[in-house]
């Protein structure tokens, strides 16, 4: 059984997806949970530290992804693919807390904010290197790898939007779609 902290945390994130940050309030959070809004506080410092908490917990979840698929043998049309693969199953594991990288971190404030940009920077960065390899090695078409980074992660950034109102779409089907889809975009 989840704590009581975790409970208050998947309920945040969907509130969070539902209203988004600035519009869900502690009061909305405490109803949604069952507990008076005074006794949030006994769980919790703020609304702040729970979207902080969410989106470093997201943020770890794919640096840790990034780390294991940079350091495998695999070549780098394979990393892409596990990388692809990887995010789309993260967004059906978690979709709630994924919609929150998406548009919810502007809010974040502070040394949250920063570290959070530097761990989104870097993510990104490896990312577009991975596209470079697979560009420089022939087998992806020639192309400007930031319009191509731009439209794939675009295109993860934005499918819990979708999952989260088809989730009887079979995970595995569409992990195998969609990884199929935009790897055929890019190839030559």
């Amino acid at each position: 059984m989840k704590s009581k902290r975790q409970q208050i945390k998947d309920h945040a994130a969907r509130l969070f997806r539902k209203r988004g940050y600035k519009a869900t309030s502690m009061r909305d959070l405490a109803k949604e949970v069952g507990m008076e809004a005074a006794s949030l506080y006994n769980h919790i410092q703020s609304k702040q530290e729970l979207l902080r908490e969410l989106l470093m917990e997201m943020a770890q979840l794919f640096t840790t992804g990034m780390e294991e698929v940079q350091t495998s043998p695999l070549g780098p049309q394979e990393k892409l693919e596990r990388l692809i693969a990887q995010y789309i199953r993260f967004t059906v594991e978690h979709t709630d807390a994924i919609s929150l990288i998406t548009s919810e971190w502007v809010h974040l404030e502070g040394p949250a904010k920063e570290a959070y940009t530097l761990l989104r920077d870097r993510y990104e960065d490896n990312f577009r290197q991975v596209l470079t390899d697979c560009i420089e090695q022939g087998h992806f078409r020639e192309m400007d790898v930031g319009i191509a980074l731009f439209s794939t992660l675009s295109s993860l950034r934005w499918l819990y939007s979708w999952y989260s109102k088809h989730r009887d779409v079979n995970p595995l089907e569409l992990e195998k779609e969609m990884t199929g889809m935009l790897l055929d975009g890019l190839r030559k």
